[in-house]
């Protein structure tokens, strides 16, 4: 009984509060639920079931664009690893690696010649 003495000052600030943060609980998901309408999103009910099924023409119209881009960005996608696959043949292949032995050895031929004209 003492200890229910000393929460009766705060009884009132406490009810207050328990409706306050209900309150602001109630108001945030109304304004959750404008944000999704105002930006289009598909509104939903308790267990995860659409209420609203977005089926008009924009949004269909809006899928057709985007398969379309999706089906040319997956094309140069393609083209680009064509691209790749030919670059990696060419630097991997024997004739790269020659060339560049070739280069090697003449700058050190040049550097020879440099020296021997200096002494």
């Amino acid at each position: 009984m003492e200890n229910f003495d000393a929460f009766l000052p705060y009884l009132g600030w406490i009810i207050g509060g328990g409706f306050t943060l209900g309150a602001l609980g109630i108001l945030a998901s109304f304004q959750t639920t404008r944000m999704k309408i105002k930006n289009g999103y598909p509104l939903e009910g308790m267990w995860g079931q659409s209420l609203k099924p977005g089926s008009d023409k924009e949004t269909a119209h809006r899928v057709t664009l985007l398969t379309q881009e999706n089906a040319e960005l997956r094309a140069e996608l393609g083209a680009m690893k064509d691209r790749l696959v030919n670059v990696e043949r060419i630097v991997t292949d024997g004739g790269y690696h020659l060339g560049a032995e070739i280069d090697a050895l003449r700058d050190r031929a040049m550097s020879g010649l440099k020296d021997k004209g200096e002494a």
